[in-house]
């Protein structure tokens, strides 16, 4: 008998309302081991994970046995009893997993109290807190998760995973949505706690190139399937032998080959055209709601706490036909920066020119300013109405830019729109729940093209798909802005990704810009310490 056997699948399968998808799976996790289930969207990852301690709608059979009990025999009490005691789970995206109301205080009172046995109480709460890396904790406390940056949010919600010592952690995409030196740190983070208090970490992740370093076992899964299994370096090996018999090595292959690198082969860039949009001296700052307890940690520092800068003085040039990446840490300034040139966000002091013309603030802008730049946002579910039939989100900027033209030739319009990002009629009456995540982005894309604008501006629009359909989503990017001529702004963290695609690069840190110039020559020439050490990370 194993001692050590912590979590086993036995011929697992997972199914909804009576239909498998996933399964049967065969593998093991032992104490203090890290296992890694890899994957492109759809293959089962998150739901394999999940749905055995009773975390998502579908239903598994079979056996899972966690310290050689089957847990799938066990009633919702006892399972919840189960999460309770020995489970830790840290989510991709921290701000939708803490409650925006509470404190981080009430979130680790409540993290801590799953455990009576372990020490409560405020001090405990600052061990937590430092143990992540947080050193102001005690400022921390009373700070609502809107208030900190995505790397520190994300460090609370590991304190909230660990609170209750656990014996196994559930780690869903626990970087994806991070910057290059976060990626790291967060990683190193999770590795070390793991080691020093012996605890196992099942850990989902579509990057493999960023996990295989680091897991004892990796787990490749495609279409609900174990296509692959074994230590990293087998799996590498394996990946590298050539012919018709080795179809998971072939797809491994596929998925290393997706994810940008930054020795990759920088393509062509389009022509471009003459300036479309100026952005001159725009600064951004908001009201300190916290100026007391924020003043000690948040990362823009600064004499006068009072006010928040989220961006400070910033001057950027868009030519017609150019992609300009916006790239940047966590917390730089890059969304803010975005939001306030697209009209969904304020600036206080600088102008915006939209072709030739000075662009009025938010509030003031027509409807056509507004048509002529549109975004297309991280998450491509959140961003549609799930109420909503494919037909009527695309005809909503048809019908608010576009009134004179009737029902026939909007549903013409609707059609041309999704065989421009490769979907075809049949999704009419679909709703977003039944769309894959790359499905669901080519209809967000398929949205703003509807008011035929002339710039897209990108906030990480493929940063929450597997590294196989970002790629396939950044070549819809490059048909359309060479067919229709497009300006694009693309903001990302990805430094790879951004050299892939940008003719320009802005790279910025605590609100203001250190870096804009060239694609070629930022990444032969960087000059701020920033960029430096972006780049760095990213190899």
């Amino acid at each position: 008998m194993d001692n050590n056997l912590l979590l086993s699948y036995q011929n697992t399968v997972i199914s909804i309302a009576g239909k498998q998808f996933i399964g049967p799976l065969n593998f093991d996790v032992r104490a203090g081991e890290i296992v890694t289930l890899i994957g492109e969207s759809g293959s089962g990852k998150s739901m394999s994970a999940m749905t055995p301690f009773g975390l998502s709608i579908a239903h598994a059979h079979g056996a899972v046995y966690f310290n050689g009990e089957n847990i799938l025999t066990q009633n919702t009490a006892k399972l919840a009893k189960l999460r309770r005691e020995h489970i830790g789970f840290v989510f991709q995206q921290p701000l939708t997993a803490m409650t925006p109301h509470r404190t981080i205080s009430a979130h680790l009172a409540e993290a801590l109290a799953q455990n009576l046995d372990v020490p409560q109480g405020q001090d405990e709460m600052v061990k937590l807190l430092l143990l992540v890396g947080l050193d102001d904790g005690a400022a921390m406390l009373n700070s609502y998760p809107h208030m900190l940056s995505g790397g520190q949010r994300q460090r609370v919600l590991i304190a909230m995973a660990i609170a209750h010592r656990p014996k196994l952690l559930i780690a869903d995409e626990p970087t994806s949505a991070l910057d290059a030196l976060l990626r790291r740190e967060i990683m190193a983070l999770l590795i070390q706690l793991c080691r020093q208090n012996n605890m196992a970490m099942l850990l989902i992740s579509h990057d493999i190139l960023s996990v295989e370093a680091d897991s004892d076992n990796i787990i490749i899964l495609r279409n609900g399937k174990i296509e692959a299994k074994g230590r990293p370096q087998e799996i590498r090996e394996n990946s590298l032998k050539i012919g018709d018999d080795n179809m998971d090595g072939h797809y491994v292959r596929q998925l290393l080959n997706a994810m940008p690198k930054l020795s990759d082969i920088v393509p062509p860039m389009g022509k471009m055209g003459q300036d479309i949009l100026r952005v001159s001296d725009l600064n951004i700052s908001f009201d300190n709601p916290n100026r007391s307890l924020l003043g000690a940690f948040w990362p823009w520092g600064g004499n006068d706490i009072s006010k928040i800068r989220a961006v400070k003085n910033a001057n950027l040039t868009l030519h017609r036909g150019e992609t300009l990446a916006i790239i940047g840490g966590s917390g730089s300034g890059k969304t803010t920066l975005g939001r306030a040139i697209a009209g969904l966000g304020p600036y206080q002091q600088g102008q915006l020119t939209l072709l030739g013309k000075i662009l009025p603030i938010s509030q003031k802008r027509s409807a056509d300013n507004r048509r002529l730049l549109q975004p297309v946002f991280q998450d491509p579910m959140a961003s549609l109405d799930p109420m909503w039939r494919v037909t009527d989100i695309i005809a909503e900027p048809l019908c608010s830019f576009y009134p004179e033209m009737d029902r026939k030739a909007r549903r013409e319009k609707i059609i041309y729109l999704l065989n421009e990002v490769g979907l075809d009629e049949s999704f009419l009456d679909r709703k977003p729940a039944s769309l894959s995540g790359g499905q669901a982005q080519r209809i967000a894309i398929a949205r703003a093209l509807a008011a035929d604008p002339e710039i897209l501006l990108l906030d990480e629009a493929t940063s929450a798909l597997d590294p196989v359909i970002a790629k396939q989503i950044c070549a819809l990017f490059r048909k359309l802005q060479s067919e229709r001529g497009l300006a694009l702004i693309f903001i990302t963290h990805d430094v790879a990704l951004a050299r892939q695609m940008a003719h320009h690069i802005a790279v910025m840190e605590k609100g203001a810009i250190a870096e804009f110039c060239n694609n070629m020559d930022i990444f032969a020439h960087p000059k701020a310490a920033i960029t430096q050490k972006l780049i760095a990370a990213s190899h």
